[in-house]
């Protein structure tokens, strides 16, 4: 957290709009069959042929979402995207192509707006996707960074939130709550930097959250798991503002009902621990803490067996008839409404 003081900063003006353009991307490479023009015309050119289109758009706002004193630029370029590609995977779709819009203020050094575009370029390697192109320009209240995801997806294969049916099994992958016990190890070592400049932190036994939270990783594999499985979901979203949340956006999409049982939600052990240490309800932050990437979907009964034993894949409840409601079935088998209580980034801050 100690911030070089002798980093060279060459100021955005000496480059203007279209050079600076050039010089950020100018490392980007095409690597999609559908990109027939990128970056350098009025608009990029993409042919799908027979596929369908998905496309998709994420916001992030410099002290809505995401703070600098601990965010480094090449991880937030990286975050960004897996925000969007995640959005393109909940559709069982393949990210082929964004476009990057970013707005900065006088205090961004060109070499500050480098390391955040070589996080989007690592991601844009790592996914397989191509930057076609974007917009630039000034901010008067520090950074914004608009990312618009494209994808292709064949006409049968689409899946909606809307799909699911009672009996369904509710399916979630990986684990929950790692980022946001993250995000508290981060802001506590802030507050604890704020009194002592001098301090460095200790994050070696918080690696796995710690890392959920600067540098996730959206569920493309779990695309092509299902296809080798032969498992398509009745309805899917991705896991962004909480279990709770994305569950109740499933059923009312779907208008069914939904059994959630809290034995079955996986936490890592790090997160265990370290709601421990914090002394808050690991439940909880599963069901409310948000930006895990992680995909929660509904399948048919009749695949059970196709994804039994999985370690990608957990069932955690099933689907209801919508007059039913939507419920947690706790540890002692009391039965509690579940409530949205997920990020929301319009409340009052």
């Amino acid at each position: 957290m100690i911030e070089d003081k002798n980093q060279s900063r060459t100021p955005i003006s000496e480059l203007g709009e279209f050079g600076l353009i050039d010089h950020l991307t100018k490392h980007f490479e095409v690597t999609q069959k559908s990109t027939i023009k990128s970056i350098g015309d009025d608009a990029a050119v993409l042919d799908f042929k027979s596929k369908q289109v998905v496309i998709t758009t994420d916001l992030l706002v410099e002290h809505v979402h995401f703070d600098l004193s601990y965010m480094p630029l090449k991880h937030l370029g990286y975050k960004a995207m897996i925000a969007n590609l995640s959005d393109v995977y909940a559709m069982n779709a393949n990210a082929t192509q964004v476009t990057i819009g970013i707005a900065i203020s006088n205090r961004f050094p060109l070499e500050a707006l480098e390391e955040l575009y070589a996080g989007i370029e690592t991601a844009s390697k790592i996914y397989g996707v191509d930057v076609v192109g974007g917009d630039t320009t000034s901010s008067t209240t520090g950074l914004i960074i608009s990312i618009t995801a494209v994808g292709e997806v064949n006409k049968n294969d689409v899946v909606y939130r809307s799909g699911a049916k009672p009996n369904d099994l509710l399916v979630v992958t990986g684990d929950l709550g790692a980022a946001y016990m993250g995000l508290q190890i981060l802001e506590r070592e802030k507050e604890v930097f704020k009194v002592n400049p001098n301090n460095q932190p200790d994050l070696e036994p918080y690696t796995y959250i710690v890392e959920r939270q600067l540098k996730p990783e959206a569920r493309k594999d779990i695309v092509k798991l299902l296809k080798d499985l032969k498992v398509k979901p009745t309805s899917m979203i991705d896991i962004s503002d909480g279990l709770s949340s994305e569950i109740i956006h499933l059923c009312k999409q779907s208008e069914v009902g939904a059994v959630l049982y809290e034995n079955k939600i996986p936490l890592d052990p790090q997160v265990i621990s370290t709601c421990e240490e914090f002394n808050i309800d690991s439940t909880t932050i599963a069901l409310n803490g948000g930006e895990d990437y992680e995909l929660l979907m509904t399948i048919s009964q009749e695949d059970f067996p196709k994804i039994k034993g999985n370690p990608n894949l957990t069932v955690i409840g099933y689907m209801t008839e919508k007059d039913q409601g939507m419920h947690l079935i706790t540890r002692s088998e009391a039965l509690i409404p579940l409530i949205a209580k997920g990020w929301n980034a319009l409340k009052d801050q």
